[in-house]
């Protein structure tokens, strides 16, 4: 993907060397730890056939290996506000329109990176230099189907030959090394342990434009460790991901409304399993079936406790802000999935194959007519 790119060029405002981070799987599926409720209900088969999330460094603190400490005084555990001056002037003035200012009592004036305005300069951006290249098309290059913001993170839909690719495209601010709040963590055993080395795992971190539940959506940022959990997954045995990819197609199906449950809780959930289960447990090859029930059973328990703690700030609850009410409903729905997993498992499945076979059946006739 270019645009990022050309967007640097516009108005220089990205970093020249820029790293992105590109994941299998759209937000929706819980690649990143990001609220779904503002987000617009696309469908795979219907809107999209493959889908990504594309991490794009608005900022980037990467000339530091000391132990990284935000200004959390604002806000809720696992979020923070990030104001400018760890930065140089330059920087200063290039984002101060994208930025919440507050003055001191003594005369100081302190610019607070704000997601919101950072993620309404992206979409303008992004649709200015998307129009440039549907002016002048270019053989091989992507047909531009949709492009639409959701929240602070902007979905495009490129259609490739006879695929519909979503990308959800997130400004990001990037770090090098570790936060300060995550530290105690490090001290625990894990199970990736000798696995993978500790570089590996703490090599940065991220703030994704998502608040708290009472935060300061204009000045709040949250927390990712996505570059961890992508290190994390290569230690994870196929048997359990079958079970929480098979997890997250029942969730997703059943516990969407109202939105209290996502694919990052349980993607956490699973993380805290491999801790706790023994190793040689875990590695068994045709356990799918045992470890379904097993994440279906920690999901009913985190509901039941109204308890799920961050994998990386297991002092943050991410289920805190949820009603009794809304949490006695999933928990309910949940159990009539364990009376009858294999039933639901079906129709999740059924579900996904149908989808997959629309999209087929879209390509087949999209290769001797034009779909409206």
């Amino acid at each position: 993907l270019s645009f990022p790119g050309m967007v640097q060029k516009l108005d220089q405002k990205l970093p020249v060397a820029n790293e992105y981070l590109l994941l299998s799987g759209g937000v929706r599926e819980g690649v990143v730890d990001i609220d779904l409720d503002e987000l617009n209900v696309y469908a795979r088969g219907t809107d999209y056939d493959m889908d990504f999330t594309l991490l794009v460094p608005a900022l980037k603190l990467h000339d530091r290996n000391q132990p990284v400490t935000l200004d959390m005084r604002h806000s809720a555990l696992c979020h923070s506000w990030l104001s400018l001056r760890l930065f140089d002037e330059g920087t200063i003035s290039k984002w101060k329109d994208c930025c919440t200012i507050v003055d001191h009592i003594n005369g100081a004036t302190n610019y607070f990176f704000s997601p919101t305005k950072v993620a309404d300069w992206f979409y303008d951006s992004i649709s200015i230099v998307l129009s440039e290249i549907q002016k002048k098309p270019q053989r091989g290059m992507p047909k531009v189907e949709k492009v639409e913001k959701n929240g602070t993170i902007i979905s495009i839909i490129l259609g490739v030959g006879s695929s519909r690719m979503l990308y959800d495209i997130v400004p990001v601010v990037s770090f090098k090394g570790w936060p300060a709040v995550a530290q105690s963590w490090l001290m625990e055993n894990h199970f990736w342990d000798g696995k993978i080395t500790e570089e590996e795992v703490i090599s940065g971190f991220y703030l994704v434009p998502a608040c708290s539940y009472k935060g300061k959506k204009d000045n709040e940022w949250r927390l990712s460790f996505a570059r961890s959990e992508v290190q994390l997954k290569k230690c994870i045995s196929s048997s359990l991901m079958q079970a929480y990819q098979a997890c997250k197609a029942i969730i997703i199906k059943l516990l969407s409304r109202p939105k209290a449950i996502s694919p990052y809780h349980l993607r956490s959930m699973m993380l805290w399993a491999c801790d706790r289960l023994p190793a040689n447990y875990l590695a068994q090859e045709d356990y799918a079936a045992h470890f379904l029930l097993g994440l279906i059973d920690d999901l009913q328990h985190c509901l039941v406790n109204k308890m799920c703690p961050n994998y990386f700030i297991p002092q943050c609850n991410m289920l805190e802000h949820l009603s009794e009410e809304t949490v006695m409903l999933h928990a309910r729905k949940l159990s009539s999935v364990r009376s009858d997993p294999a039933e639901h498992l079906r129709t999740a499945i059924e579900h996904v194959k149908a989808a997959n076979r629309l999209t087929l059946e879209l390509q087949r006739r999209g290769s001797t007519t034009s779909i409206p």
